[in-house]
């Protein structure tokens, strides 16, 4: 009873703004005049949905685009629909293996510098499940890859202090305060992939201000979420979601607008969450200002990368 009665009054406050509606009323037919010309892209969770749309927004306006994804034929087909002066290198690799992550990590930094890193790849497993590392699935995934291709990045001398990092976060962040106890079940018994879900999306909010925290000559950061986009993640992970709310829900397109707004714009940072290219408060609830903080949540994830 507690969780939905929670639930409603989250839908209840987030339907109007995460919707298209919002987009239309923030962003409506604004276009991008960016030129993404000779820049250098990694964009993770390239095959589908909003980091496809990411992919092809940037490459079609000149960037050259590595896109990380599992499937070689869902690479070969982005790479081949890519319109525009830019391109896409497909990027082979599973998202949920650390050592495959730092692999591809260090070989995209021995072949020069990134000028934009784009955190996309994301998942929502209600069932509990191991990567053969050991590791949750859904937490190996959404957040400790993304810090171990970051490190590797930064080891390899690839981010520089010219370089924009982009975490794509999601609107259940807002229900959750940061506990990194809660990052990853260590069974089935004890799994919840929305509980879990919601932690991971909190959490790249903190590495955030902890990257944007390391001083002069490194990389600016940004976290954003891209309102409620119809993607076949939420059509696999969310069925009763879309169902109520398909009407409203927002095109990859849209979904997308805001991480290549970011990339041309590289707005001041500092706190909040980028929604419509508008800057938003991280905390929509008292509760969530208790969360931990950033360097928790550093030790955890150095701690589960050895």
């Amino acid at each position: 009873m507690k969780k939905a009665i929670g639930a409603a009054i989250f839908y209840a406050r987030f339907a109007r703004p995460f919707s298209r509606l919002g987009f239309r009323r923030r962003v409506g037919d604004a276009g991008l005049d960016a030129d993404f010309s000779g820049q250098r892209w990694v964009v993770s969770g390239a095959t589908g949905g909003i980091g496809r749309a990411i992919a092809l927004g940037a490459a079609a306006r000149g960037a050259t685009v590595l896109a990380l994804g599992r499937d070689p034929g869902k690479l070969a087909a982005l790479a081949a629909e890519a319109k525009g002066p830019g391109m896409i290198q497909p990027v082979p690799v599973d998202l949920s293996l650390m050592r495959e992550v730092a692999r591809v990590a260090d070989e995209i930094a021995a072949a020069g510098p990134v000028d934009v890193l784009v955190h996309n790849v994301g998942v929502m497993c209600h069932e509990y499940r191991q990567t053969a590392e050991g590791l949750e699935l859904g937490f190996a995934t959404n957040l400790l890859g993304h810090w171990v291709l970051d490190q590797g990045l930064r080891r390899g001398g690839a981010l520089t202090s010219g370089s924009a990092i982009i975490s794509m976060s999601s609107g259940g962040m807002y229900g959750a305060a940061l506990d990194p106890g809660a990052l990853q079940a260590t069974g089935a018994a004890s799994h919840d992939g929305f509980t879990a879900y919601a932690q991971h999306k909190r959490a790249q909010v903190e590495l955030t201000h902890y990257w944007n925290s390391l001083g002069p000559g490194q990389p600016r950061a940004w976290v954003m979420h891209p309102g409620w986009v119809d993607t076949d993640g939420v059509r696999s992970a969310l069925p009763g979601f879309r169902k109520v709310f398909k009407a409203v829900l927002r095109t990859a397109q849209d979904g997308a607008d805001t991480a290549l707004w970011l990339a041309a714009a590289r707005p001041e940072t500092g706190e909040g969450i980028w929604l419509d290219r508008h800057r938003d408060s991280e905390h929509a609830f008292a509760f969530t200002r208790a969360g931990a903080a950033a360097p928790a949540l550093v030790e955890y994830l150095d701690r589960m990368r050895a």
